[in-house]
């Protein structure tokens, strides 16, 4: 065969198929067709389970998150949260490869956890699986007893366990098994009738925004209310740099933890990513229990903020009625600068209906709301919450769809800016519009996981954000060389 024969020619596109195709993907008759799909997902706007009970896994003190699965999987949950962060991800895996997928991963469970005991000496390793493990329904249950009997691990190591498929549920679902694990371990045995501890448990939900858990404890803190916040990630990805690298940097107490069972209250503020969790707190744990809507805004954190004061008998604290103060009026000298203008959003469903509280308080329009995986509960949950206002009458609500819907959503029926995390970023782009860096992950700037977006300094912040990058743009884009400093 001659040299020229053995040579594989590539088909070039035409240039002018290439611009005939970008039009007509920005088409009505195309966005049919694209909502049409049923067995492809295209950029979806969530992750995979075990994410998300790695997050949980983080948040306690001592604690040494463990993999079921491959390393390429722990891989990928390492990164996520170290690009979002920009802190280390701690985290082992047992590396499960194609023998532990013939034959079962419970010889590479029994070495994972003798080699991270000896090495790391967690005082807690939660465990949660990947694909590989489920698919091939390895029993966590025994692999786990045998690997205590067998010596491979002492008895005494806390390891909590859960069930984390990755190809089932989102981020919030493995966060959501992960904690009612990990709590049905800590408090086993620790319920005494009668015991009460005085604190409130409050559970944040899946929240990659460590200044929102800091904006809780501090609003805690100003109230003199006694508290364990349960998985605390605070401390841990967003940590002093002083040289000293900590394994452990923080994380919620175990005995704090181990006696919530006994708390005054428990308050969780997410109800998706807390569904099961709560289920098993309401028929477990003492005191008042609750879930409550995160505090986006004005109304919904003035909600939480009675709800502490009529829980514990303390008066909401002055700091926190100056703070209102300030946030009205912050919103009132800047409200012309989202009154009226319409808005995509895609996240998770409890930070879609924050922030389309948030939107409507400010009498912005909320447009396209889409949740990629969620159900129909949710999406009545927000079409009452669209009813409440006339800036939610021309609202619509998409459930189980993907950013590539989205993109067909914004080229043919236009908004002014769009609210999500990093990966909304090419629809942004593609329709010509801002993006608003909410959610998780943020992986393509830095330090917006510090600044707070719930409470009232919260709705300052997303207020400021918004209202100034629309104003960037409008500076940025005028031909007027003498264009007004007043605007």
């Amino acid at each position: 065969m001659s040299a020229e024969a053995a040579v594989k020619f590539v088909t070039e596109t035409p240039v002018e198929e290439i611009e005939r195709v970008k039009a007509w993907i920005n088409t009505e008759e195309y966005k049919e067709k694209n909502f049409a799909r049923e067995a492809l997902v295209v950029n979806p706007a969530h992750a995979c389970q075990p994410l998300g009970a790695q997050m949980v896994a983080t948040g306690f003190e001592g604690a040494l998150p463990f993999v079921h699965g491959s390393q390429g999987c722990a891989s990928y949950f390492r990164s996520t949260f170290s690009r979002h962060f920009r802190e280390p991800a701690a985290a082992t895996c047992d590396a499960m490869t194609e023998d532990g997928a013939v034959f079962g991963g419970q010889n590479n469970l029994f070495e994972g956890l003798e080699n991270a005991y000896a090495l790391y000496k967690p005082k807690m390793i939660p465990v949660y699986t990947t694909c590989m493990p489920e698919v091939i329904g390895d029993d966590l249950t025994a692999f786990i007893k045998n690997a205590k009997i067998q010596g491979h691990l002492p008895e005494e190591v806390l390891t909590p366990y859960a069930n984390t498929p990755s190809f089932n549920g989102t981020h919030i679902h493995g966060y959501d098994a992960m904690l009612k694990s990990i709590l049905e371990t800590l408090t086993e045995g620790k319920s005494i009738e009668g015991k009460c501890t005085g604190k409130l448990n409050l559970i944040p939900g899946f929240d990659g925004n460590t200044g929102n858990l800091r904006e809780y404890k501090r609003i805690l803190e100003l109230f003199d209310i006694p508290y364990t916040l349960m998985a605390d990630i605070s401390e841990v990805f967003d940590t002093v740099c002083d040289g000293t690298y900590r394994l452990y940097p923080g994380g919620t107490k175990l005995e704090d933890a181990a006696e919530s069972v006994n708390g005054k209250a428990t308050i969780a503020l997410q109800k998706y990513s807390t569904t099961t969790t709560m289920k098993w707190i309401e028929e477990t744990y003492t005191g008042e229990k609750l879930t409550m809507p995160m505090p986006f805004g004005i109304k919904k954190t003035d909600e939480f903020l009675l709800k502490l004061s009529e829980l514990f008998g303390k008066p909401v604290p002055e700091k926190l009625k100056e703070e209102r103060g300030l946030a009205v009026d912050a919103m009132t000298d800047a409200h012309q600068y989202l009154h009226g203008k319409k808005f995509a959003l895609a996240g998770d469903p409890d930070y879609l209906i924050g922030l389309v509280t948030f939107l409507l308080e400010m009498g912005a329009i909320p447009y396209h709301i889409l949740c990629s995986r969620t159900t129909k509960k949710f999406e009545k949950e927000m079409k009452a919450l669209l009813a409440t206002s006339p800036f939610g009458a021309t609202s619509k609500v998409y459930i189980n769809k993907d950013l590539w819907h989205m993109r067909s959503l914004l080229v043919t029926d236009p908004v002014d800016g769009i609210i999500g995390d990093t990966h909304a970023k090419w629809a942004a782009r593609d329709a010509k519009i801002p993006l608003f860096r909410i959610g998780f992950p943020i992986i393509d700037r830095v330090n917006m996981h510090r600044t707070p977006v719930v409470g009232y300094n919260g709705a300052v912040s997303m207020l400021s954000m918004i209202a100034n990058k629309f104003l960037d743009i409008k500076d940025e884009t005028c031909t007027d060389q003498w264009f007004e400093m007043m605007r």
